[in-house]
């Protein structure tokens, strides 16, 4: 059963297990007062053990690194350059090869 976190009126919380199907709560049980439920991050997924990659994570670095390869591909300026000059030295060995 989740537990879901709800902030009464005069702004303290508390947690409370319910079903998925149940209704929120309208009221706090204890006092009486009206409830909110907060939505909360959760607990997020932890790999523990053998048999998980260092890529299995997130990674700001490989974030960083793509959107600079993103940047200089707008730009046009390497990515550009090496496709022309892979298509130029395909052609060189073809008429070399005849």
């Amino acid at each position: 059963m989740p537990t879901y976190e709800y902030k009464r009126e005069d702004g303290t919380t508390f947690e409370i297990k319910q079903g998925i199907n149940d209704d929120p709560l309208e009221r706090c049980p204890e006092t009486g007062q009206k409830v909110k439920r907060i939505i909360s991050g959760g607990g997020g997924v932890v790999f523990k053990g053998d048999g998980f990659y260092e890529t299995d994570y997130k990674n700001s670095d490989r974030k960083e690194k793509s959107n600079a390869e993103k940047g200089s591909s707008e730009n046009g300026s390497s990515g550009n350059n090496t496709h022309e000059s892979k298509s130029d030295s395909s052609s060189d060995t073809k008429t070399e090869s005849d």
